[in-house]
C-alpha cells in the first residue's frame, strides 16, 4: 500500500510560482507511474501533468510551458514547479501514483502518460489560489 502526502499549496498572485512536493512511502522500488491532478470547484478532476519512471513527461495543453513535473527517487518525492500561474489554475491538487504498467509487444513500451494515467494511490490534496 502507497501514501502519498503532498506538500507547498498556498495562495499567490497572477504570475507567481508554486512548487507543489508529494512524498510517497510504502513501496520501495522506483517503478512507479506518478502525476498531478486538479479538481476546480464545480468541474471534475484532470489530470496537468504525469511523470514515468526514468523521468518522461507528459502535461495537458493548458499547462505546457508553465509547469515541470519531476521526481527525486533518492527522496521518494514528487514535484510540481508552476509558474506564471493564473487565475484559472487555481484549485486543489492531488498527487496520484500507481505500480508503472508495461507493454512488452510489439516493442516494450512504459505505459505512463496522459492517456493511461496512475489512479490506484492518491494523496489527500493541497489547496492552491490564485488571485488576479
Amino acid at each position: 500500500q502507497m501514501q502519498l502526502v503532498e506538500s507547498g499549496g498556498g495562495s499567490v498572485q497572477a504570475g507567481g510560482s508554486l512548487r507543489l512536493s508529494c512524498i510517497y512511502s510504502g513501496y520501495k522500488y522506483t517503478d512507479v507511474c506518478m502525476a498531478w491532478f486538479r479538481q476546480i470547484s464545480g468541474k471534475e478532476r484532470e489530470a496537468v501533468a504525469v511523470i514515468d519512471s526514468v523521468g518522461n513527461a507528459d502535461y495537458a495543453d493548458s499547462v505546457k510551458g508553465r509547469f515541470t513535473i519531476s521526481k527525486d527517487n533518492a527522496k521518494n518525492t514528487e514535484f510540481l514547479q508552476m509558474n506564471n500561474l493564473k487565475p484559472e489554475d487555481s484549485g486543489m491538487y492531488y498527487c496520484a501514483a500507481a505500480l508503472e504498467r508495461v507493454r512488452l509487444s510489439p516493442v516494450r513500451e512504459r505505459l505512463c502518460d496522459l492517456g493511461n494515467l496512475p489512479t490506484d494511490y492518491w494523496g489527500q490534496g493541497t489547496q492552491v489560489t490564485v488571485s488576479a
